[in-house]
């Protein structure tokens, strides 16, 4: 045989195992390993179902229904225009909606708010289920524009009516992999996410460790989904519901409407739960959170067993501080508004700090979720008591989340 024949013969035989070496990887990865293969190294692999989308994507209201005898808490059925399925999300993710609203100050202008709600049905090809409490304005700071979303939906928007809609998001998802029961804690609208993590692991094929809702809210009147969660617990053992009235009415019947009178605190969690270690998901306003939370720490549950979520208008000013950092005074220039002002480090992030100044800035969910305060840093250095969830941009920040580390000049 010829030198080059036999380099041939050699460099054949090195493709034909390099060949099966691939073949065998690849079916080890399953059938679709190719389509998931990353194009380059260190670009992710965006291919597994996440739900995403980039930017806006038109989704029609299919239906719409109060879910409590107040009628404060509705819930809207979004279906995507395009018809295209949509894929798997993390039960206790949110949507962000863009909602259009007419500017009262020229007829002409329309402003876009955009707004978080959490998912409130379990995972579905065909369409998301949000449901929505109608809140009022802060009443230390009437001019914010809270609420006008949530009446702009529940009084307004009717089925066949469209919407803006970003992918679901959120880092406030119930681990179905947990060898440890699920303690879900609700207080008022906190229920949304929780229906979705409650709806999604009785449906699995595995019947989930033990999970346990505690449900916390006025009275009967705002008792949402009260109906279903009693079919669910009926129709699963793994599943129990324990629900507090904190101001029961003349109506209200203890044992048949409700189980505790009051909030939901240590004591009722002493008195409910088995002994045994639990994963505790925690989503309510924040008067409920800043008491229940240290009090679970105080008992003695593990830090990384409690995942929490609070909501609403009221959230503001509920976010930690940088301690470090907080009583420092820094220069903030507010391009926008032509000012500069001296960070005092009463505010708890930047957003705060400018509507008590006067110089407002857009906002949205106001807890590092929708990206709609996103404001240019031109110089400066900030800090994030915990990473927003909204992927800030590079030369952005997200006040609403953020304090200054230094003097800041902020562009609008």
């Amino acid at each position: 045989m010829s030198t080059s024949l036999l380099l041939a013969s050699i460099v054949a035989a090195l493709l034909l195992q390099l060949g099966i070496g691939v073949s065998f990887g690849l079916r080890r990865r399953g059938p679709n390993a190719l389509a998931k293969a990353p194009v380059a190294a260190g670009i992710p692999d965006v291919s597994e179902p996440s739900g995403a989308w980039a930017g806006l994507r038109e989704f029609r209201v299919a239906d719409r229904r109060f879910e409590d005898p107040a009628r404060s808490q509705c819930s809207f059925r979004l279906e995507p225009v395009d018809g295209v399925a949509l894929a798997p999300f993390a039960p206790g993710q949110y949507l962000t909606l863009a909602l259009r609203l007419a500017d009262a100050t020229a007829s002409d202008a329309v402003r876009t708010l955009m707004r978080c709600y959490s998912i409130s049905a379990a995972p579905s090809a065909a369409a998301f289920r949000i449901t929505v409490k109608r809140v009022g304005r802060p009443p230390d700071n009437p001019s914010l524009p809270h609420g006008l979303a949530s009446a702009m939906l529940l009084d307004r928007i009717g089925v066949g009516d469209t919407l803006g809609v970003k992918a679901p998001a959120g880092s406030f998802t119930r681990d179905p992999e947990a060898a440890v029961g699920s303690v879900l804690v609700a207080g008022g609208i906190g229920i949304a996410p929780m229906m979705c993590m409650i709806e999604a692991a009785l449906s699995a094929p595995s019947p989930p460790h033990a999970l346990h809702l505690l449900y916390g809210v006025a009275n009967g009147a705002d008792h949402a989904f009260k109906a279903r969660l009693a079919a669910l617990a009926a129709a699963h053992e793994a599943f129990r519901q324990t629900v507090a009235y904190a101001a029961p009415r003349a109506a209200d019947k203890i044992g048949v409407d409700f189980d505790h009178a009051g909030c939901i605190d240590v004591a009722l969690l002493r008195a409910v739960l088995p002994a045994g270690r639990r994963r505790f998901y925690v989503c309510g306003p924040p008067g409920m959170m800043a008491s229940l939370v240290p009090a679970l720490l105080e008992w003695g549950v593990d830090k990384d067993d409690i995942r929490t979520e609070s909501f609403g208008p009221s959230a503001r000013g509920v976010a930690v501080r940088v301690a470090a950092h907080a009583a420092v005074s820094f220069a903030v220039r507010f391009g926008i508004a032509g000012r500069t002002i001296a960070w005092d480090g009463r505010d708890a992030n930047l957003l705060d700090f400018a509507d008590r100044h006067g110089a407002a800035l857009g906002s949205g969910c106001r807890t590092g979720a929708c990206g709609a305060c996103a404001t240019r840093l031109v110089s400066g250095t900030v800090a994030y008591a915990r990473a927003p969830d909204y992927v800030v941009p590079p030369g952005m920040c997200l006040p609403c989340v953020a304090v200054p580390l230094s003097d800041l000049r902020l562009e609008g």
